[in-house]
């Protein structure tokens, strides 16, 4: 097989199919081949993961429970057992741990490994996902995804691309055409609001992104526009980071159009709380401090918290903080744009993803 010079990292991203789902139809039999929905399906409550079955009927991860509902009637809501889930990602992270010690989690169900070197002396990373499926598959009952690649960004695209239960390998040389056919909202790192963006830009896969030159991207995305002119060439320098302390958890929304009325703030204060309390629960990771942030119609953009003396353990607590923190500044002078909800001073931290940019050895 043929690689560049320049080829030296072999890089898998192991993502667990439906995790919460699956383990939960795999603990109760009377669920297997049944639409699924783990989280709270009551008017605020919100779909954490839902089962293949429930997917067929648009239902998604972080959709509102009654919107959920109405896409899939007979919708059955499971009420999450994260200490369950904790315990299952631990044997996963076990089972990685055989083969390297370069694992850099990104949450309960999913991570990056470096096996360029490793344990086993395995030469081609392909093999090494493919006994890492079968173990998974042996030890926990559970099927897992994996994409094989020379960087952490098209092996993250490559582990969806043939889900559930599926593999997917991109080589050096395959790297550029891969990123080519890729649709830009897809892509690791470019969020809806700026693949919105883009396509009014005319920018609707990777190849119309590489075709964009880099001062046009600057003009257009500023700080962001080299990892995006990057991308598009399948380019990613970052490193699979084996720990990495996370400083803060956060959810925020850009709208299309900005907000200004009370009930309008409340409503997406209380729906991003919902998602961020998610984010938290998934990666226990609670802090003593809540962070409000507002951007308005004009760019500006102001941050207000409150701290406790113990970190927050509850939605409920968590969603009043944030509405206490919106109200504080009402009525607005002009109108809101993007709302945002995190918190800060965390107790428990888990690893996460790193914000910055790639290439292997032979036998990918």
């Amino acid at each position: 097989m043929d690689f560049s010079p320049l080829a030296t990292r072999k890089i898998i991203h192991v993502d667990m199919d439906a995790f919460y789902a699956s383990v939960e139809q795999r603990d109760d039999p009377s669920l297997r081949g049944k639409a699924i929905a783990v989280g709270g399906g009551g008017p605020r409550g919100v779909v954490a993961t839902c089962s293949y079955e429930a997917r067929k009927f648009g239902v998604r991860s972080a959709m509102p429970g009654a919107r959920a509902r109405r896409l899939c009637p007979d919708l059955l809501f499971v009420k999450p057992r994260f200490e369950v889930y904790r315990a299952v990602s631990a044997q996963i992270r076990a089972i990685f741990g055989r083969f390297t010690d370069m694992v850099q989690p990104l949450s309960l169900d999913e991570a990056y490994l470096d096996v360029t070197q490793n344990k086993p002396g395995i030469a081609s990373a392909t093999l090494v996902a493919q006994e890492i499926r079968r173990l998974i598959r042996e030890e926990t009952g559970l099927t897992a995804s994996a994409g094989v690649s020379y960087n952490k960004l098209i092996a993250k695209l490559a582990s969806d691309q043939n889900k559930p239960d599926g593999l997917c390998v991109v080589r050096p040389a395959e790297g550029a055409a891969f990123m080519a056919g890729m649709p830009v909202r897809r892509i690791h790192g470019i969020g809806p609001v700026t693949a919105e963006r883009m396509h009014k830009l005319g920018i609707q896969t990777g190849a119309d992104l590489r075709d964009r030159d880099l001062s046009f991207l600057q003009a257009q995305f500023g700080s962001s526009a080299l990892f995006y002119y990057r991308a598009a060439r399948g380019e990613d320098d970052r490193p699979v980071h084996e720990r990495q302390e996370r400083k803060s958890v956060s959810v925020e929304d850009t709208f299309l159009e900005d907000l200004v009325t009370e009930e309008a703030l409340v409503q997406e204060i209380n729906r991003i709380a919902d998602n961020l309390w998610n984010r938290i629960d998934k990666a226990q990771a609670y802090g003593r401090t809540v962070v409000l942030k507002v951007k308005f119609a004009d760019f500006r953009i102001i941050t207000r918290s409150r701290s406790f003396t113990a970190p927050v353990r509850s939605l409920e607590q968590l969603m009043e903080t944030g509405r206490g923190l919106l109200r504080a500044q009402l009525p607005l002078r002009i109108g809101a744009r993007l709302l945002g909800l995190g918190v800060h001073n965390l107790e428990g931290e888990e690893d996460g993803e790193g914000a910055g940019h790639g290439a292997q050895l032979p036998l990918l």
